[in-house]
């Protein structure tokens, strides 16, 4: 029975995905390994559940009943045994996060760390990503975005530094060659390092002041995915390759030193911080719930004034 159970949790976490890869990215399993279990499935149940094709996996009709009925089923299978967890000294199980890259490395570090010493028996996974998601149908238990990008109808929790500044700036080197951009537009005259999301869009560079916003498409000689490579960005910065354009809390170590220094301050404002984000329903599995608890309680991380988490309103 509970070789079944786990064939039919398969079953519903391929469909939720869109396609094996994508599926075992969210579980931890291999793409074999869930069509394997897929395969047992059909073979047991004798009528096929999936079309497959090099590029896509839906279901059949039969395959989308099954999924119409087992998703919900399969929901109340896991609060029961997540309800469990009310008998234990300490929460137990495995919470899932989605969250921007910058969020992995600058914001969820000095929580996360306190957060598992205090809760041992729970594992956190975290995806860095960028792009917008369906969250729940990701099978995350919750994520973390900025305001413009949260998903409707989810609770939303302040997480991290209620404000930061994304900054363009160059070192030494490069203005004493090329000089400072005064202007936003200036910036089109100077070789900047760019970003290109997953999906292929570049990100543009934009810039407020007094009510004007101005967004800039400069050129330059380096495009890199920002995030996962946001590193190889500030050390060809560093080198006098050009100017970039980041979070400031990316490159204090630069900033301090000297080795980057920022230009246009006074058109790159502060926005408004990430949020921690998840489905509005009365029912939390037991790792969301304590993760919830503890994103709310007040902190001072330290030796970092600007990393304080806020209760929510």
């Amino acid at each position: 029975m509970i070789g079944q159970l786990d064939d039919l949790a398969t079953f519903v976490a391929v469909v939720d995905a869109g396609g094996f890869r994508d599926a075992a990215r969210v579980s931890g399993s291999s793409a074999s390994g869930l069509s394997e279990a897929i395969r047992r499935l059909e073979t047991r149940l004798g009528i096929r559940l999936l079309h497959r094709t090099t590029r896509s996996v839906t279901p059949t009709d039969a395959g989308h009943q099954l999924y119409e009925r087992l998703r919900p089923a399969l929901g109340e299978v896991g609060q029961a045994l997540d309800a469990v967890n009310n008998f234990r000294d300490r929460p137990a199980g495995t919470l899932r996060l989605n969250v921007p890259a910058n969020v992995a490395r600058t914001v969820l570090a000095p929580i996360i760390v306190p957060f598992l010493k205090e809760y041992p028996e729970i594992r956190v996974e975290i995806t860095a990503e960028d792009s917008f998601i369906d969250m729940v149908g990701g099978g995350y238990d919750a994520g973390i975005r900025y305001d413009e990008r949260l998903e409707q109808d989810m609770i939303a929790l302040p997480v991290g530094p209620r404000t930061q500044r994304i900054l363009i700036v160059g070192a030494p080197a490069y203005f004493a060659e090329h000089g400072r951009p005064q202007h936003p537009s200036d910036l089109l005259r100077h070789r900047c390092l760019r970003g290109r999301f997953a999906g292929g869009r570049m990100a543009v560079w934009e810039f407020e002041k007094d009510g004007e916003i101005i967004r800039v498409d400069p050129d330059g000689p380096l495009i890199s995915q920002p995030g996962s490579a946001s590193d190889l960005l500030i050390q060809a910065a560093v080198g006098g390759l050009g100017l970039m354009g980041i979070f400031e809390d990316w490159m204090r170590a630069e900033l301090k030193s000297g080795a980057l220094e920022p230009v246009l301050e006074d058109w790159c404002p502060p926005f408004a911080g990430p949020f921690l984000y998840y489905a509005g329903r009365s029912y939390l599995p037991a790792p969301l719930r304590a993760f919830v608890d503890f994103v709310k309680r007040p902190r001072l991380p330290p030796g970092s004034a600007s990393l304080q988490v806020e209760t929510a309103g």
